[in-house]
């Protein structure tokens, strides 16, 4: 099939190479003519805007992929390709959009005869050798068109047509969410056997339980490479960002009253992570001082 990229950053770049090495043609566009420039070096036709990249997608109907980051990036991608597709336009939103703001767009779409399809989409920059895990959402026909696309970005039963509009959005932000909570335990489990006692080495551990353990995964496997690249992971400052997922997963949680400790515990620790000095730990420790004399710690011998 031929299909336009918008946003070529690794995801995009890695999607467009795994799809042109499994024989579909790409046309590329993002702001960074460097980024269109290295699609086109592997083998994508490069376009200097969306007007461009929609005229150089010839087979019916028009097939585009977004990979922007959610949000107004993604509304105004939408949005935009929308009225350059014109009717019978399919376009794919890979990115991690709140699951009601897909739905608000696929309204959008429809009313102007584009059909939308939500791909949640998982594998981070492995995802150009592993494949891409798509958990896709939408309209039968129109997903089933586009199905040569998700069979060669997916690895064998690596893709699934989960439900209709908002589907595929919604199960990846709940499978991101879970994420939140499995790296949470990891982080703590480690930073326990760190401070223990023993003088333990972590990526031997690490790699150990990578082998018949119940908690292996993945992830620890990716946590065995971290190790062995710093091993006491001194290069790396303790702040952990969230992309919105977790907010969305947890608030989702509260709509349907599922309680949801770890998750959304796990959420309030990547907060705490970027906090250099905790104010609330600050009134906390002032108050144990002042019912219990309890000691504190000043700036000045902290």
């Amino acid at each position: 099939m031929q299909l336009g990229m918008v946003g070529l950053g690794k995801m995009g770049n890695y999607m467009t190479q795994r799809l042109i090495a499994g024989g579909h043609k790409v046309v590329g566009f993002d702001r960074s003519s460097e980024a269109v420039r290295d699609v086109v070096a592997h083998g994508a036709t490069g376009a200097g805007s969306l007007a461009d990249m929609v005229s150089k997608l010839t087979e019916t109907p028009k097939v585009a992929w977004v990979m922007v980051p959610s949000g107004a990036p993604t509304d105004e991608t939408i949005h935009e390709l929308a009225a350059a597709m014109g009717p019978g336009g399919i376009i794919i939103d890979g990115g991690n959009t709140n699951y009601k703001d897909g739905m608000r767009l696929y309204g959008d779409c429809k009313a102007k005869g584009v059909s939308l399809i939500d791909a949640g989409t998982s594998g981070g920059v492995w995802g150009l050798k592993e494949g891409y895990c798509l958990m896709v959402g939408g309209d039968a026909g129109q997903v089933s068109r586009c199905e040569p696309i998700f069979l060669t970005l997916a690895p064998p039963n690596g893709y699934a047509h989960v439900g209709p509009a908002g589907a595929g959005h919604f199960s990846k932000m709940v499978h991101n969410g879970i994420e939140y909570g499995l790296l949470q335990a990891y982080g703590e489990g480690f930073e326990i056997l760190k401070d223990s006692q023993y003088d333990y080495d972590l990526g031997q551990i690490a790699e150990l339980w990578t082998h018949a353990s119940v908690v292996r995964s993945w992830l620890l496997e990716l946590l065995v490479l971290a190790f062995r690249e710093d091993p006491g992971l001194k290069e790396i400052r303790g702040y952990v960002d969230d992309t919105g997922e977790g907010r969305w997963t947890v608030e989702a949680a509260i709509d349907e009253n599922v309680p949801a400790p770890v998750i959304t515990l796990s959420l309030l620790a990547r907060m705490a992570s970027r906090q250099d000095e905790s104010f609330s730990a600050k009134v906390v420790a002032a108050l144990r001082n002042q019912f219990g004399g309890h000691a504190v710690k000043s700036e000045t011998n902290a």
